[in-house]
């Protein structure tokens, strides 16, 4: 039995340097092997293609696919991808919205989006069309001060959204990026940034006041999503960079290569995962000191009660997306994975 993986090709971009600074050398995407390699099995066919800088997708039960894209495509900032003939290509392609951005879900027919600024959500008509007139905007002012501005959203079941709020640093340095420079401590952007901020669903005209912290210590998310399963909120964080470079005293170019890990976390009301002042090793399977604020690579101080990881990716991966499996095409070992 072949089980399809039905997968949105988009642009095809090899986003193997989506971290890297001014200046950095990336890799061409032609030295990059890019094929798709699956479980024994399943087969992978393109459902769209060349669609644009698509972000985050959300599918409907009818099987249409949302995908928000970073810029605009033809003025719109949101595509529905529809197969009316079950043939498994995308036949019917239409754009709506005018912001650009990542963010992307569905709930109890609505679709939930946002741009780097805001929340807003439409309603989806009984045949999943999405009701362009029904537009409304939940949440204004969030925090955007250009570095690691994407908005990754999730809906929980009880009413609430939750959205990134990225740092706008890479480690919290009285000048950012810069060697040697000593990280400001207390770190002031944890009071408006770097965590997950809660707030209400079904509510408009909300402002970045209204929201509630629900937690901090994370440098910036993009893979973001809620677990009706596990009834949890879980995330990939995107961790910091530049060890060497700002410490070449401390670090050599191959530890900053594996080093610090990309950190999947369960995330609970209240949590602290320790940006900036400690980050996770690996290796050490445990969360260190940063060099801004003293650490040698291997001083723990001040980290031991932060919450560690459920999960350690490799270093600089940069997530963007994460979904939990709950269709029933696939082995039963994939359920809610």
């Amino acid at each position: 039995m072949k089980i399809r993986l039905t997968s949105i090709i988009v642009s095809v971009l090899v986003f193997i340097a989506s971290c890297n600074q001014p200046g950095e050398k990336m890799t061409p995407a032609a030295a990059v092997d890019s094929t798709l390699t699956l479980p024994a099995g399943f087969i992978a066919s393109v459902f769209a293609d060349s669609l644009g800088s698509a972000r985050h997708i959300a599918t409907n039960t009818n099987g249409d696919i949302f995908v928000k894209l970073e810029g605009l495509k033809d003025g719109h900032g949101i595509l529905r991808l529809r197969d009316t003939n079950n043939d498994g290509v995308a036949d019917s392609i239409n754009g709506f919205g005018t912001s650009p951005g990542t963010g992307i879900d569905i709930k109890n027919d609505f679709l939930y989006t946002s741009s780097d600024d805001n929340i807003y959500r439409y309603k989806l008509a009984a045949n999943g069309s999405p009701d362009t007139t029904s537009l409304e905007t939940l949440v204004v002012g969030l925090v955007n001060k250009g570095q690691h501005a994407a908005k990754a959203i999730a809906v929980d079941d009880a009413g609430n959204i939750y959205v990134n709020i990225g740092a706008p640093s890479n480690s919290c340095q009285l000048d950012d990026r810069t060697p040697a420079s000593k990280g400001m401590n207390p770190c002031p952007i944890l009071d408006s940034a770097a965590g997950v901020w809660q707030f209400k669903a079904n509510k408009q005209n909300q402002h970045y006041a209204d929201g509630a912290r629900y937690c901090t210590g994370i440098r910036n998310i993009v893979a973001l999503d809620w677990n009706s399963e596990a009834n949890n909120l879980y995330a990939v964080q995107h961790g910091r960079d530049d060890l060497d470079k700002l410490f070449p005293e401390l670090y050599t170019e191959s530890q900053r290569v594996e080093l610090p890990a990309e950190e999947m976390f369960l995330i609970k009301k209240g949590d602290d995962f320790g940006w900036p002042y400690c980050y996770y090793d690996g290796q050490q399977k445990s969360k260190v000191q940063s060099p801004e604020y003293g650490g040698d690579g291997k001083k723990t101080t001040g980290c031991d009660n932060k919450q560690k990881p459920i999960y350690a990716f490799p270093a600089h991966w940069a997530p963007n997306g994460l979904l939990f499996y709950t269709g029933s095409m696939f082995p039963a070992k994939y359920k809610n994975g």
